[in-house]
């Protein structure tokens, strides 16, 4: 397993491979795909966003309210593809990196490479269990959007897996060559 933290810059970024397991520790942001739509309108209207894009990570997120006791209710990933019409504008801003599920564009990817970011996939169905990887969960912008407003995360230790590196590298295209070639091999 290899370590990461915030602020999550192009070093690491640079350093890590598609297929890769990580244990990510820091601050993370939330949001999706109405989030990401006011960010970009931030942007082009050339106002402030809430919070600094700079060697960032945007977990794809919309998490469910916590149980007593708890900083954070189920935090599973929603699929990604919902936020590829604004993830290139936000790579160009400075995101380092994106947690989500599933396959990206061919845009996204093309703004990974020229930005140096890596997109991190979390396992569907265990959003339970990512909750518990979380400490604080601060509610930071447009809370009118309930469960995708946009909140900043201290995590400890989550698991994720590189699927797509700064080159531009795979899992997903990868891992079913890797599989085939083995198959083929057995006979």
């Amino acid at each position: 397993m290899i370590e990461v933290t915030t602020p999550f810059t192009r070093q690491q970024a640079d350093g890590l491979r598609a297929g890769q397991s990580v244990l990510f520790t820091g601050t993370l942001y939330t949001a999706r795909d109405a989030a990401h739509a006011r960010l970009c309108q931030a942007l082009a209207e050339g106002r402030p966003l809430p919070f600094d894009l700079t060697d960032a990570v945007i977990y794809y997120v919309g998490p469910t309210p916590p149980r007593p006791g708890r900083v954070i209710g189920s935090a599973g990933p929603t699929t990604s593809y919902r936020m590829d019409a604004y993830a290139p504008t936000l790579l160009d801003q400075g995101l380092r990196g994106m947690i989500g599920k599933g396959l990206r564009s061919d845009a996204v990817v093309d703004a990974m490479r020229r930005n140096h970011a890596v997109y991190f996939g979390a396992v569907g169905g265990t959003g339970a269990l990512i909750g518990r990887s979380i400490r604080s969960a601060e509610l930071i912008a447009y809370e009118d959007l309930g469960t995708e407003a946009i909140r900043r995360l201290t995590v400890e230790k989550l698991p994720l897996t590189v699927v797509i590196d700064t080159l531009g590298n795979n899992l997903y295209e990868l891992g079913p060559k890797e599989y085939r070639a083995q198959r083929a091999q057995q006979g």
